[in-house]
């Protein structure tokens, strides 16, 4: 799922003020984390309270903090009970998961919620994307870059070397 949802885009819907804003940026990287035997997944040990999300059905938001500073945002995609996810790393316009969270106002109010209009929060495929104020988008030919995930080490030889990370680049 991690590498399928490299070109899609991610729209955010908030109240701003007295008006509704809806901000869509295309993804570009994504870390794919893979149930109980990854040894980078939160799941590795087992359903906590933090990570109970990741047990839920496909299209769960799992929001958690790190660093004392910064959400990570990522989506659930195994099958309900089976804790697989999706971190978004970077869209077009900004690079850093971090970074990701905190210009589309993603934070732990989201955490539990499901992927959609209720929420705020959502993926859209090309064939029924909408249109965002001053962007076009064109399909191009992509290259995927496949590589191991970032700040990892902890999980070991294994693990922090599987080419869990993707990143889409235009040819």
């Amino acid at each position: 799922m991690a590498e399928e949802l490299l070109g899609k885009f991610l729209v955010r819907e908030r109240k701003i003020g007295e008006k509704k804003e809806r901000e869509m940026y295309k993804i570009v990287e994504t870390e794919a984390y893979e149930g109980l035997l990854d040894r980078a997944s939160h799941a590795s040990r087992g359903q906590t309270v933090r990570n109970a999300p990741m047990y839920g059905l496909p299209g769960t938001i799992y929001v958690y903090f790190t660093y004392g500073m910064h959400f990570m945002f990522n989506i659930v995609c195994g099958k309900k009970g089976h804790p697989a996810a999706v971190l978004i790393r970077g869209v077009e316009s900004c690079s850093g998961p971090g970074r990701l969270t905190k210009k589309l106002g993603i934070d732990k109010r989201l955490n539990g919620k499901m992927l959609g209009k209720t929420s705020g929060l959502w993926v859209q495929w090309v064939e029924d994307r909408i249109e965002v104020r001053d962007k076009s988008y064109e399909i191009r030919k992509v290259k995927i870059l496949r590589t191991p995930r970032i700040g990892i080490r902890y999980a070991g030889p294994i693990w922090s070397k599987k080419l869990y990370r993707f990143v889409l680049q235009s040819l």
